[in-house]
């Protein structure tokens, strides 16, 4: 079962054309249940922070969620940093188009090497850390460029079955992952070794949001990855199972769970 290149598929089709772009991003907030945690994480950030906060995307990805910093903080500042030239490239394209790129940059670079002393109100890294091996530098790096008393936010999968893995014998659901996940006691101490004072972590995708997962995204994947015809049929897929995947997520979203395949993780320097 492969993630990847199911993800760059629809990435080329959405970017055709910035209306195209900004419907790819709102859909994968409604789907990606991760989004619906950190979506609410930066609404409970949003007056702790500068009027003008500075923002480091650690990761950007397809930049959904610089997108969604650019609406949620009007007067931020983002600087964006990602390994992949074709992805920035594209991104910096589309922000260009809808007359953001003053407030928004996005630089190819090496989270393990990239470093902006006390520059930043808050840092971001979404999906981003399961993929590098030496994370403690890049958590390092994270601390030295975030102000005092700036907020590293982290979404990534936890060792309760992140990935899709649950033993020894299974695979990592994506490609690049570099470990299936982080045990809570795990990654808090690396953060701690690399200068954050107050931790907070706690489990996502409890019961609720892992079978809303397996429903949105496991299932169609698993089908797309047998025929890429099935991609024409997914509209009709969600119409069919989305309002129970809402339902799941929000349970997943405001219920405690004692354990789960996702983390978020809200440090502070």
């Amino acid at each position: 079962m492969k993630y990847d290149p199911i993800k760059k598929s629809l990435g080329a089709v959405f970017n055709k054309t910035p209306l195209l772009r900004k419907t790819f991003y709102h859909l994968l907030n409604l789907l990606l249940l991760r989004s619906w945690h950190i979506r609410r994480a930066l609404r409970k950030l949003k007056h702790t922070l500068p009027e003008e906060p500075e923002i480091l995307d650690a990761g950007s990805g397809f930049g959904q969620y610089d997108y969604t910093m650019a609406l949620q903080f009007p007067s931020c500042r983002i600087t964006a940093v990602d390994v992949k030239k074709e992805q920035i490239d594209d991104c910096n394209t589309f922000f260009r188009q809808i007359g953001k790129d003053n407030r928004v940059k996005f630089i190819v670079g090496d989270l393990t090497r990239y470093v902006q002393p006390d520059t930043f109100d808050l840092a971001l890294s979404v999906d981003v850390m399961e993929h590098i091996e030496d994370d403690i530098t890049v958590f390092k790096n994270i601390t030295k460029s975030l102000k005092k008393g700036g907020v590293l936010l982290i979404s990534t999968p936890s060792d309760q079955g992140g990935s899709d893995v649950h033993d020894d014998h299974d695979e990592s659901f994506i490609d690049e992952h570099v470990r299936n996940g982080y045990a809570i006691t795990d990654i808090e101490n690396k953060l701690k070794k690399a200068g954050f004072t107050t931790i907070e972590s706690r489990y996502t995708y409890g019961k609720p949001g892992n079978i809303s997962w397996i429903i949105s995204m496991k299932w169609p994947i698993i089908m797309a990855n047998k025929s890429k015809a099935f991609l024409l049929l997914l509209p009709f897929y969600y119409l069919i199972t989305y309002p129970f995947s809402f339902i799941l997520n929000v349970m997943d979203l405001y219920m405690k769970h004692p354990s789960g395949t996702g983390l978020i993780v809200k440090c502070t320097k």
